[in-house]
């Protein structure tokens, strides 16, 4: 049969072809967060840093600290070469620079090297991978799966610690920290460079909105950095992912620890529920953010986890209180958290657009990089104290603080699925 009398595809399986593509670059960029989310696995290494480094107080969180710093840093110039250069090549960068920070603290057991190779490469390999994952993903995909597709990629992030914790576990135990290092470090430069070869955006004058019969309008689209850090809502969005984001990292970084005086020395299955809740709460704020709107979603999620961390003091003090009850609190917790990274890419695209998404939202990040900071405060605030009440209290504080501060959003500003 000739060229020119080839039936022309159908339309049914162009469509499938497209969302196909799509899906495939959405689980590209989960696999992707689940290797870069070592970040949340930080307080499973702290006994064997103690141990093998003698590194006392501090010295256990500062690079848990910094690579926080650096990766929201980092976010701002990742994003500016996810939109100039595309995701793959910067999804690329991102594990190379994650893999050489491991390998290279898998040479030494200096203090100010771990802080330059995981605090510093490793955060800037988090801040390119993570930020070249998600907008690729969301360009495939309507505005009524906004959420959802968010809460998708990202909570390969979250849940990382779920196989870390266990397979942390297991190479400590038989190979020491440092090959650990060296073993993970390997494995992440291959499987994130590997991943990064399926990112793709759509290509040019491509519109998701054709393939929805629905979903909501976008606010002011293709705003660029300059024109965003002017408007109010940037500023709100700003200071209430400092709160949330920063709340939920006083508790992360030590939940280990806290499920010490319980669980002895299963307290790492704490960190791997938490994980659990972590990522489900991106996939399920993303979906209800979808249905009923960005700012009812965040004000239940910070209220909830205000009432969460009052709940905890009881249940982190007592050291005869039912390990069930502490793991349902550390999924709760995680699962609160997480909804955070989702909601807040989301509203992101929403407000700003798409055209210049990886930067507009890379200076949003920074504010989770800022909140990080309380991760050192909830530290600083267990040893003068002996418990961690006041991190718990310090942290409900905050997360009403920021719920007040989303009745300051504008209605418009939340996008439903209608």
């Amino acid at each position: 049969m000739s060229a020119e009398n080839q039936p022309a595809p159908s339309p049914v399986s162009s469509e499938s072809a497209v969302a196909a593509r799509g899906w495939v670059v959405t689980f590209a960029g989960l696999g992707i967060n689940l290797a870069l989310g070592v970040l949340y696995a930080w307080s499973l290494f702290k006994d064997a840093i103690a141990k093998e480094f003698g590194w006392k107080g501090e010295q256990l969180s500062d690079p848990y600290a910094l690579c926080c710093l650096v990766f929201a840093g980092a976010m701002i110039l990742a994003g500016r070469c996810q939109d100039k250069f595309g995701p793959k090549v910067t999804a690329s960068l991102g594990g190379l620079l994650i893999g050489g920070g491991l390998i290279f603290i898998s040479t030494t057991s200096s203090y100010g090297l771990w802080l330059l190779g995981f605090g510093v490469l490793a955060g800037l390999g988090m801040g390119f991978g993570y930020s070249s994952a998600t907008p690729p993903a969301l360009k495939w995909f309507p505005p009524a799966k906004t959420g959802l597709i968010a809460g998708l990629v990202v909570a390969g992030f979250g849940l990382a610690p779920v196989y870390l914790a266990p397979l942390s576990q297991v190479l400590v135990t038989h190979y020491q920290l440092q090959k650990s290092m060296l073993i993970l470090g390997v494995a992440f430069l291959v499987i994130i460079v590997c991943l990064a070869q399926l990112l793709q955006n759509p290509p040019t004058g491509y519109l998701a909105d054709a393939r929805s019969s629905g979903g909501s309008k976008t606010g002011s689209t293709g705003l660029g950095p300059g024109e965003i850090i002017r408007t109010g809502n940037f500023w709100l969005l700003w200071l209430i992912y400092f709160a949330g984001a920063g709340a939920g990292l006083m508790v992360i970084g030590s939940i280990s620890g806290m499920a010490k005086a319980t669980m002895k020395d299963s307290a790492f299955i704490a960190v791997a529920v938490m994980a659990i809740g972590n990522a489900g709460g991106r996939i399920g704020a993303g979906l209800l953010s979808d249905k009923i709107g960005r700012r009812w979603t965040l004000l239940l999620v910070l209220l909830f986890q205000a009432g969460l961390m009052l709940a905890a003091i009881p249940v982190t003090n007592s050291t005869e209180g039912s390990k069930y009850v502490l793991l349902l609190l550390a999924t709760l917790i995680g699962l609160n958290y997480g909804a955070n990274l989702s909601i807040f890419p989301s509203f992101a695209k929403d407000l700003w657009g798409l055209k210049n998404f990886g930067m507009n939202y890379g200076i949003l990040f920074t504010s989770w990089g800022v909140g990080s900071l309380l991760s050192s405060v909830a530290q600083r605030l267990k040893a003068s104290s002996g418990s961690f009440d006041s991190s718990f209290q310090v942290a409900a504080v905050l997360l009403i603080v920021g719920a007040l501060l989303t009745f300051l959003m504008p209605s418009k500003s939340t996008a439903t699925a209608r």
